[in-house]
């Protein structure tokens, strides 16, 4: 808030009480900053503008309309996704979220499939570690350093034994769904589904109220295909390997 004196209003006086002064409160509006001129385009210009819109996150393929479909991984809270598919496809996630700057640790009794993708991840630098079950301990997450958690403990996963973190998202892969599967699923913020068998589709459509052309939709999916679903919005998504991933991974499958 500005203030300035003026002298008070009335008729010029030599006298001490005329030549008093009174303290007037501006409005104080900040400081105004440079004048520039607006910018205009005419009708005819529009058709050129264009502002890419859409989530920050990790590109995991493109959507039917053949647009860029994006999975925002990393929160300020605790992020837990089930997969139900091949372990091709949570490995493309996998290194993609590491490209972005992420720190993934996996935990799996096969280390076998995925130990050479971690030794080919990052350069050489260990930004992919794997893990035996129940060997995995607290990963500290952070702003500047978010974890990817990849549990490839089959079926029947066993509950974590790490505890919820900003900044740390889990990623629960099913090859098939087990006993326990609705419990999984109805734990997930996100659940990916790649083609399961139509009993499984039942299953999952009862789960996550799915419609039923979605129901029809699972058991024919292709390899490279995944339904990402939540209980509000649903999105079919082709995920499409680039050279390198191709050369580290090999072409889609969804059985390893």
């Amino acid at each position: 808030m500005a203030y300035q004196t003026y002298p008070a209003p009335g008729p010029q006086s030599g006298s001490a009480e005329q030549s008093r002064v009174r303290p007037r409160i501006l409005p104080g509006f900040g400081l105004r900053g440079p004048r520039r001129e607006k910018h205009v385009l005419t009708v005819e210009e529009l058709g050129a503008l264009a502002l890419p819109v859409g989530d920050d996150g990790v590109l995991i393929g493109e959507d039917v309309q053949q647009q860029p479909a994006v999975l925002g991984l990393f929160r300020p809270s605790a992020y837990d996704l089930v997969l139900v598919g091949g372990v091709w496809t949570a490995q493309v996630i996998a290194l993609r979220a590491a490209a972005t700057g992420a720190r993934i640790a996996v935990e799996t009794a096969r280390g076998q499939l995925w130990g050479p993708m971690a030794q080919a991840a990052g350069g050489g630098q260990p930004c992919v570690t794997v893990h035996q079950v129940g060997r995995l301990g607290p990963q500290g997450a952070s702003v500047n350093s978010p974890v990817l958690v990849v549990r490839d403990l089959g079926a029947r996963p066993p509950r974590s034994r790490l505890s919820a973190a900003p900044w740390q998202t889990t990623l629960t892969l099913l090859p098939y769904l087990g006993p326990n599967a609705s419990r999984v699923l109805n734990a997930a913020d996100l659940v990916g589904l790649q083609r399961v068998s139509p009993q499984e589709a039942e299953l999952v459509g009862r789960v996550l109220s799915l419609g039923p052309q979605d129901v029809a939709a699972l058991p024919t999916l292709g390899d490279d295909m995944t339904l990402w679903t939540t209980r509000m919005r649903r999105q079919y998504v082709r995920t499409i390997p680039g050279q390198a991933e191709q050369q580290v991974l090999g072409g889609p499958r969804r059985m390893d």
